[in-house]
């Protein structure tokens, strides 16, 4: 089956981490940018970051510094680390296959930044 499976969301107070991770399964996941978005309450979903089969990434500049996309092809898996988190980095993080353009979606993780 073809899908993107993210964790590591939760709720974490200002200034603290969190690493997300999404498992890729049925595709050959080596042969695929991959991206990291957001949608925040009431927001429309925002890029966050996107890395090339290269390991090339873009990060956007809001969370440039302190977000960081990584990808490990053995695992079948890319990350976002993110630090210094503050309450407009609140939001549902979603995974997604491609780099320009995105065809297929996970069902996101939650992330809470608050005191």
């Amino acid at each position: 089956q073809v899908q993107l499976v993210e964790s590591g969301g939760g709720l974490v107070q200002p200034g603290g981490s969190l690493t997300l991770s999404c498992v890729a399964s049925g595709f050959t996941f080596s042969d695929y940018g991959m991206a990291w978005d957001r949608q925040a309450p009431g927001k429309e979903r925002e890029l966050v970051a996107r890395i090339l089969t290269n390991s090339v990434t873009h990060i956007v500049e809001s969370v440039k510094g302190r977000f960081t996309i990584s990808r490990d092809d053995a695992k079948n898996t890319v990350y976002l680390q993110m630090n210094n988190l503050q309450p407009d980095d609140t939001g549902v993080y979603t995974c997604g296959r491609g780099y320009t353009t995105v065809d297929l979606w996970g069902r996101g993780t939650q992330v809470t930044v608050s005191s």
